[in-house]
């Protein structure tokens, strides 16, 4: 059961609406179902649906007209009440139960009080009721509505429990606010699969990934298509920022500007400059793995990545920190936004798809510890400046690698949000992981099977010897490595190869095993060959790359990096300044 609530200054437009067709003819039947007497006027009962609402109008504003100017100025309180798809349907003395209980809880019209506030619940679907009251009590004072969404939310949550509806999880005030009603109307009728808000939020989160400056950030945001408007102090320092998206104007042709914090609560201007002024993107310079310069920037980016989110996964498993853990988490969020941003065609959706979830994980009471983002903004940097993946060879193998560990980090969020009753993010945390399950499929399918085959033209005595340590050094994971996939092919030619690159396999094995747990992985097989092969410093996927490059059908990396980006409707960068000034660059 979801409360929706909200405020305005026209009682008698309200009430129009809400007797009405609806925008779309949805609204039938519309009639009382409750009020704050049991006998108020009802339009759609009576033969003269006009002059009962110009009479309802008046009984709800009575008192509105006796403060005078003591009313508030949006002084009409309304709130929806929707029950969950599945839910059984109220009849019309239920729904009026519901209604009274939410008014008394949210201090509209408090059980007992001859003062509370008039109100009155209207039906004109099956599924919700809407709650009409106007903020002026009988003693003609204003109610006490603190929190009153808050209030409104727990209330709808004990109903649930009572009446045996489906359980919905409770917010805590720290999700981002939901389109409106109107806004998903605009985007319905303009064509748009989504509200600008979304778009919006969508554009900044990418933007802010990885970003070093606020320079940058703005920069960024110019680069993606976006209208952004920057607020500047006299002394020329940026004090806060709004975007809108190009063609997207109000009644009177203006532009429709949103700003950070309307988008989130963690976009804010003050959260971003706390985020960029800690110096978190510092990029270490590289190691190992990542100067090999046979492999594509994309790749050494997403290899160096692979090892920051491991780190990221152990700390969330180690629950010694909630503040550093709650810092992961930030940092996971910018990495999702930048591979979503930088991903080739075939993973795109499901990366947008995972980033997108995810946005509702990174937020909670628990304060982050934002100089223990660094690792994660480091590594959402790299990706982002080496630009767009390709969806084959290394590349291909090592977005793979890169989507295996952060699968099991997303899990690793969602027990450590549900052990602290984080209901909301533990379940968006969950909904990440599944999308990036269907990125980790459609981006492992070339380099597992290339390495199957590898796998299966060894010697029959080769295959035996590291069948046999597998068996050694997996006594208990044994079976989950023998039964997940029925075949371990990959894992075989992966130690194989280990061992011509002058590694011992048992020992390798025993250092990707002690990683971190295996429990949560759904195939231990892949998990374990991506470990290895990024231990051991060993091609993703060698064989794609050099046959494509052998076939000439590599296609031109720049093309790649053009295709990369979100697709937001294009605009000529431009800033609009109080000052007239352009952006620096």
């Amino acid at each position: 059961m979801v409360p929706d609530i909200g405020r305005g200054a026209r009682t008698h437009g309200l009430l129009v609406y809400l007797y009405g067709p609806g925008r779309r003819e949805e609204h039938t039947d519309a009639h009382l179902v409750g009020s704050w007497d049991g006998f108020a006027p009802d339009p759609g009962r009576d033969p003269d649906p006009h002059v009962t609402l110009a009479r309802l109008t008046a009984a709800l504003d009575l008192r509105v007209k006796q403060a005078g100017d003591r009313a508030p100025a949006k002084h009409v309180w309304h709130c929806s009440v929707r029950t969950a798809p599945g839910d059984r349907r109220f009849s019309a003395e239920e729904w009026n139960t519901i209604a009274q209980r939410i008014v008394h809880a949210t201090g509209i019209a408090p059980d007992g009080d001859p003062d509370g506030c008039r109100w009155i619940a209207v039906r004109h679907a099956d599924d919700h009721i809407h709650i009409v009251a106007t903020l002026v009590r009988g003693d003609l004072r204003n109610p006490r509505l603190n929190y009153d969404f808050n209030k409104a939310q727990a209330e709808c949550r004990r109903i649930e429990k009572e009446m045996g509806l489906r359980r919905l999880n409770a917010g805590d005030g720290t999700a981002a606010k939901n389109p409106t009603s109107a806004e998903k109307f605009k985007a319905e009728r303009t064509g748009r699969t989504e509200t600008s808000r979304e778009t919006l939020r969508e554009a900044v989160r990418q933007a802010l990934a990885g970003a070093a400056t606020e320079e940058e950030f703005f920069i960024r945001l110019h680069e993606a298509g976006l209208r952004v408007k920057v607020r500047h102090a006299p002394s020329g320092d940026a004090l806060g920022y709004n975007v809108a998206l190009p063609g997207d104007r109000n009644r009177h042709g203006e532009p429709v500007w949103y700003p950070g914090s309307k988008l989130a609560p963690d976009l804010s201007f003050p959260k971003i400059r706390l985020l960029l002024d800690d110096g978190t993107a510092e990029q270490a310079g590289p190691s190992g793995a990542e100067e090999r310069p046979e492999w594509s920037p994309p790749a050494r980016a997403r290899r160096s990545a692979t090892g920051t989110a491991e780190r990221a996964a152990v700390l969330l498993d180690d629950n010694a920190d909630d503040e550093k853990a709650a810092a992961q988490l930030v940092g996971v969020g910018e990495l999702l936004d930048a591979l979503a941003q930088t991903s080739p065609a075939a993973t795109r959706a499901e990366l947008a798809a995972s980033a997108r979830a995810f946005e509702r994980a990174t937020r909670s009471h628990i304060r982050a510890e934002r100089a223990d983002t660094r690792a994660l903004r480091s590594a959402a940097r790299g990706i982002v400046q080496a630009g767009g993946a390709l969806g084959w060879g290394e590349d291909g193998g090592t977005t793979a690698m890169l989507l295996s560990t952060l699968v099991l980090v997303t899990i690793a969020a969602a027990r450590w949000h549900s052990a602290r009753g984080h209901a909301q993010q533990a379940h968006a945390s969950r909904q990440a992981a599944e999308h990036l399950r269907t990125a980790y499929h459609q981006a492992a399918a070339a380099p597992i099977r290339a390495l199957h085959d590898r796998g299966r033209a060894l010697p029959e005595a080769d295959r035996r010897t590291h069948e046999a340590t597998l068996r050694a050094v997996l006594p208990e994971q044994g079976a989950r490595v023998h039964g997940v996939s029925a075949k371990t092919d990959a894992l075989v030619a992966t130690l194989a190869q280990a061992e011509q690159a002058g590694h011992d396999p048992g020992a390798l094995l025993r250092q990707a095993v002690d990683l971190r747990e295996l429990d949560t992985a759904e195939d231990v097989n892949d998990v374990l060959v991506w470990r290895l092969r990024r231990i051991a410093q060993l091609p993703a996927h060698p064989e794609e790359a050099i046959r494509r490059q052998q076939a000439g059908t590599l296609p031109n990396r720049a093309s790649a990096n053009r295709t990369s980006r979100r697709n937001v409707p294009a605009a000529a960068p431009r800033v609009s300044d109080p000052r007239g000034r352009p952006p620096r660059r």
